[in-house]
């Protein structure tokens, strides 16, 4: 029981959020790489627990869960078993070596959202770079399974920072949605 502490007040806190009438909400940093146990006989019995543990808060909204630097290759399909709606996953700074996992050969079936830019950095991106960023992602995704978005941590950002880059990254979306439109 104690492992499903965290677990069972998370689950109250999403039902909570519901029951106010939340549609979407994060469920952040699941972490299931990070405490995956060192003797690989423990990975099957961790791994099918942190699933479950994570599908027990799933309820009627529509789940985002944030993981950041994981190694995902060793984790593919206990990060498709936790059923989430969207992941999102810190990718600005991996040059798209974390989403080769999910065009390997494996079929998420949910939607992802690597971020756009790094937020850790004062440095506005230009709408070059942005577009770059989504058109490398795009030849790595399908344009059904790509949420944009910018890395988390907004927070950390000086408001004429963020403002800025939300803008040159709003210009790329509408400029892509054209061009896929058009492209159809």
């Amino acid at each position: 029981m104690g492992y499903y502490c965290i677990t069972l007040a998370s689950k109250d806190e999403v039902e909570d959020l519901e029951k106010a009438g939340i549609t979407v909400t994060r469920i952040d940093e699941a972490a299931f790489r990070e405490g995956l146990r060192l003797r690989k006989f423990e990975h099957a019995f961790y791994l099918d627990w942190a699933d479950h543990s994570f599908r027990i808060t799933n309820a009627g909204v529509q789940i985002h869960a944030h993981m950041c630097y994981s190694n995902f290759n060793i984790i593919t399909h206990s990060i498709i078993d936790m059923d989430a709606n969207v992941i999102t996953i810190e990718n600005s700074r991996s040059d798209e070596k974390l989403l080769s996992v999910f065009h390997d050969g494996v079929k998420y079936g949910a939607r992802i959202s690597p971020r756009v830019y790094d937020i850790h950095s004062p440095r506005i991106p230009s709408i070059e770079e942005i577009a770059d960023r989504i058109n490398k992602m795009l030849a790595v995704l399908e344009t059904n399974v790509l949420w944009v978005n910018p890395n988390y941590g907004l927070k950390t950002r000086k408001y004429t920072e963020v403002k800025s880059a939300l803008q040159n990254m709003v210009v790329v979306a509408k400029q892509l949605r054209t061009q896929l439109a058009t492209d159809k």
